[in-house]
């Protein structure tokens, strides 16, 4: 597995955000060539790679996803991989994602499934939520039509190596909102002339962070998080003409973002309104709640513990958002975590260093999870 480890590592010197992963790519494109897939197709969605192994038989086809995309985080940790790249970093894990599903070419090299077909797909733009979709409507990618999805997430705050699973959404939904208030600006003495948003911005924080409150049910567990608001520029002789919200909708349904976004919206165009501001809004970096199918789940679930591995069964889903729900509503398939340890930095913190043990384990569980679902399946 050093390989492995050689190539997770050298990823996480050379990160690159969303939409730029286009040395990743090619790291990730230099590696698969070792191995000799059926087919590798690239560009899918953006930078995108799917690496094609078919079996001796015709029979079901499984994909694996991971992510290409890395974040804007600032690498902190002096540690002899670290990364290269300006104000970039690895800070979610994805580099040992990758290096998991690349770990799968080597094996399906080596031991071709029976029957069927194992597709690995390397994904652009997870962190964004845009990714997931432009692969499934890139022309591309209808000749790798699957019949299951798998993928896996490190999971810090679970022991090394546990498996976490949940039946139904295992990850929420979520959707960002840019509210723009555009007035008119004014010489600081006399603001009366112009149309400020400074009261406005700051009525539209309190209105959305008290829509959980008073427009939700208890049941529904709804997040709205205010993550950046602006107003005007650095100039102390004017009075704002103009002024951001940005705020982050989630719940674990996507009926449930709906109603929160069709609220939210709302009470932004009472409070432009009550201001004598024109508003635009803007809906962005959506993601949808990943659905686990129950056949795919169990399967997981007995190829855990011929693996003898410690399983937990999460009772709530995550607070958190994946794209890979694109992938799980349009075919059978299932998202699991994987234990990155109990005290380990969790995820988007400067200190956060995937786990290279879990490399050969991920490998593993995949490869036992593919046999069971294709297992006797000849057509």
């Amino acid at each position: 597995m050093d390989n492995y480890r050689e190539l997770r590592q050298s990823l996480h010197r050379l990160p690159e955000i969303s939409g730029k992963e286009k040395n990743t790519a090619g790291a990730i494109l230099a590696f698969l060539e070792k191995y000799h897939p059926d087919k590798i197709v690239t560009g899918i969605g953006g930078y995108g790679i799917v690496a094609l192994f078919n079996g001796k038989h015709t029979g079901l086809r499984v994909m694996v996803r991971c992510e290409l995309d890395a974040l804007p985080i600032p690498e902190t940790l002096d540690i002899p991989h670290r990364s290269e790249a300006k104000g970039v970093s690895h800070k979610c894990g994805h580099d040992g994602h990758m290096a998991i599903v690349a770990g799968l070419a080597e094996y399906y090299h080596l031991h071709p499934p029976e029957a069927g077909s194992v597709m690995l797909l390397f994904q652009p733009s997870e962190e964004t939520g845009e990714g997931a979709e432009r692969v499934l409507n890139d022309p591309k990618f209808r000749e790798f039509l699957p019949d299951y999805v798998l993928a896996l997430h490190n999971l810090p705050g679970y022991s090394l190596g546990e498996i976490i699973l949940r039946p139904g959404v295992f990850a929420s939904a979520s959707s960002g909102l840019h509210f723009h208030l555009q007035g008119q600006t004014a010489h600081a003495a006399e603001p009366e002339k112009g149309r400020s948003p400074a009261l406005a911005v700051a009525q539209l924080i309190q209105a959305l962070s008290a829509i959980p409150q008073f427009h939700t049910s208890l049941h529904e567990a709804t997040q709205v998080t205010v993550i950046q608001a602006r107003v005007g520029e650095i100039a102390y002789g004017t009075s704002p003409g103009e002024g951001d919200v940005r705020a982050t909708l989630r719940a674990h349904s996507q009926e449930v973002i709906d109603h929160l976004q069709e609220k939210a919206i709302e009470l932004a165009k009472h409070t432009a309104a009550t201001y004598g501001l024109e508003l635009s809004v803007n809906a962005t970096e959506l993601f949808p709640s990943t659905k686990n199918d129950a056949e795919v789940l169990k399967i997981i679930d007995k190829s855990a513990r011929q693996a003898g591995l410690n399983i937990h069964h999460k009772d709530i889903p995550f607070a958190w958002s994946e794209d890979f729900g694109h992938f799980t509503a349009r075919y059978k398939g299932a998202l699991f975590g994987l234990g990155a340890g109990e005290n380990h930095p969790v995820l988007h913190h400067p200190d956060y260093d995937f786990p290279d043990e879990l490399i050969e384990l991920g490998v593993n569980i995949f490869i036992r999870v593919i046999k069971e679902l294709q297992g006797g399946c000849y057509v």
